[in-house]
């Protein structure tokens, strides 16, 4: 009988298995390319590793420096009000807009093209003029309620900041928060409540507190305009650019304040007791405030609002610090707990980068039937890639947008 053909894929006749000592196994060039690539493997993950501790400490070390900056802010207006009794914070904030419109606004007005400052008005005039007020009502309501409220209800009443421009950065900005970063503000805050505490239990200078639900009122108006003000930033500095914001905030705030000042404060400027003192104290106000200004966006473009704001938790306890020696305040270890405390939950908050939720709406903007595909360019790290593709029939001829 003619024996039947083998089925397929049958190896006929079957393979002789190969001595275990074979040059084959030993020397087997899969095995050692695999080796090579587990080596590379983990020197890869080393730089990374150490990339992110850099990048980590990059940021709180970047929140620091504003927060030096509003320490420097803080002193130079308690000599002003304390020891040469010149109550002019709306003065002391149009110095400080008119080197903005000096340095940046001028700027604009020299580029060519889109960029020109002309050009910027004609476009969006009306958007920059509501910025430029919630900017000044901001720092001026927070000032103001002083007068009213006690400083611990200030320190923490002026926490809200924080809550508002997470839920303004949620649904406009599209950010999308992890778990860790919620415990990271938990524990912020808690440290700035153990300084609060702190100052009660050492019997600091607490204010005034007549009329305490007024100044409470007047610092949360100023921690909600402080928010919407800082996830306005957030997304021109991204989208835009850092000299149109400042330029902008320059040209309004400057016309805006100096309205204000006249209405307001012209009375209380005329009765300040001139002198190289005061001046000097002036220039060192409006050094830090235009410092503080310029150098905020570009560590907002490097992290966020939310942890620009969790940063300058610290500023108070820097200002209480330089205090210990200037104005001989109180000390109490409860001071050193908070400042620790507010670190751990900026390193809680920054060990891990938020991540931007694509609206299902973006492919109608990018939308490109007849053309080729389109990388959208990112303006960071976003997680998780998101691919969206066009509604067409057939999917062969289906162009679509990646989202990276």
């Amino acid at each position: 009988p003619i024996p039947s053909p083998p089925p397929p894929n049958f190896l006929w006749p079957p393979p002789q298995p190969l001595p275990q000592n074979s040059r084959i196994f030993s020397e087997c060039p899969r095995t050692r390319l695999s080796t090579r690539d587990r080596s590379s493997d983990t020197w890869k993950i080393l730089v990374n590793s150490f990339s992110n501790i850099r990048e980590l400490l990059l940021s709180v070390a970047l929140g620091q420096v504003l927060s030096l900056l509003i320490c420097g802010i803080g002193l130079t207006s308690k000599y002003l009000s304390e020891d040469f009794h010149a109550n002019t914070p709306v003065f002391q904030s149009f110095l400080n807009y008119i080197l903005l419109f000096l340095v940046y606004t001028t700027t604009l007005a020299v580029r060519q093209g889109e960029e020109n400052l002309l050009a910027i008005l004609k476009r969006r005039w009306w958007k920059y003029m509501i910025l430029g007020i919630v900017d000044i009502e901001a720092n001026y309501l927070v000032v103001k309620a002083y007068q009213y409220t006690t400083l611990t209800s200030v320190q923490l009443l002026d926490c809200f900041v924080i809550p508002v421009v997470i839920l303004l950065s949620w649904f406009f900005l599209l950010v999308r928060y992890k778990a860790v970063h919620f415990i990271g503000i938990v524990v912020c805050i808690l440290g700035m409540g153990c300084m609060a505490g702190a100052d009660v239990l050492v019997g600091r200078q607490q204010g005034a507190g007549e009329n305490k639900l007024i100044g409470d009122l007047l610092v949360l108006g100023g921690a909600t305009l402080y928010g919407i003000s800082n996830v306005c930033e957030e997304y021109i500095v991204r989208n835009l650019s850092r000299v149109e914001f400042l330029g902008m905030i320059g040209l309004f705030c400057s016309f805006f304040s100096g309205i204000q000042l006249a209405i307001m404060e012209h009375k209380e400027l005329l009765k300040v007791p001139w002198d190289w003192q005061i001046g000097l104290l002036y220039v060192g106000f409006s050094a830090c405030m235009f410092g503080l200004y310029s150098f905020m966006p570009v560590v907002i473009k490097k992290t966020s609002a939310t942890a620009v704001n969790l940063s300058l938790l610290t500023a108070d306890l820097y200002t209480l610090f330089c205090g210990l020696f200037l104005f001989h305040y109180k000390f109490s270890g409860l001071y050193l707990l908070s400042f620790f405390t507010i670190l751990v939950g900026l390193v809680l908050y920054s060990s891990t980068s938020t991540y931007v939720a694509q609206d299902p709406r973006v492919y109608k903007q990018f939308r490109n039937p007849s053309g080729p595909v389109v990388d959208l360019p990112t303006t960071g790290q976003l997680e998780p890639s998101v691919t969206y593709t066009s509604l067409g029939q057939e999917a062969e001829e289906e162009p679509h947008v990646r989202v990276a």
